[in-house]
């Protein structure tokens, strides 16, 4: 078991849905640690530092419309192996795949226009989180505390 830290976004289906509380719950229950929250509106260039390996594809301008649709909510959360509890708690990137009791399981959802709307975000490696943390808190680094 190693202290990791975690990026996770609640996105903007999730913020205008109202599962802010319910994502922070979950994550609280837990016995994670929320180490920053802020409430942001995502800047093309966030999203292309954050989506690089997507950037080019063609489903990439739904992405980008999709998070530029409303405001979400950006959070570092740390704890022991905080990353894989994150993503068991999130679920299947596809709603429709995701299992009941998961976080997409439960409030995400897919759309005729094939925009898969699934509320949160969670860095799947380390590496990830060290990448992705700095994009949407310029002045943090991924810097879990030492046990």
């Amino acid at each position: 078991m190693a202290e990791e830290q975690s990026l996770v976004l609640v996105k903007p289906d999730g913020v205008a849905n109202g599962h802010i509380g319910e994502v922070i719950t979950r994550i609280e229950r837990r016995g994670f640690t929320i180490e920053a929250l802020k409430v942001t509106q995502a800047t093309t260039a966030q999203l292309h530092q954050h989506y690089a390996a997507l950037v080019g594809k063609p489903f990439f301008p739904k992405i980008e419309r999709f998070m530029t649709s409303g405001p979400l909510v950006a959070m570092i959360v740390s704890g022991f192996n905080v990353i894989e509890a994150i993503r068991k708690m999130t679920g299947a990137t596809n709603p429709g795949e995701a299992a009941p009791g998961t976080i997409r399981g439960d409030f995400g959802r897919e759309w005729a226009d094939q925009t898969i709307r699934n509320v949160i975000h969670s860095s799947d490696s380390e590496e990830s989180a060290r990448r992705e943390i700095p994009i949407w808190f310029a002045d943090k680094q991924y810097a879990p505390k030492s046990s």
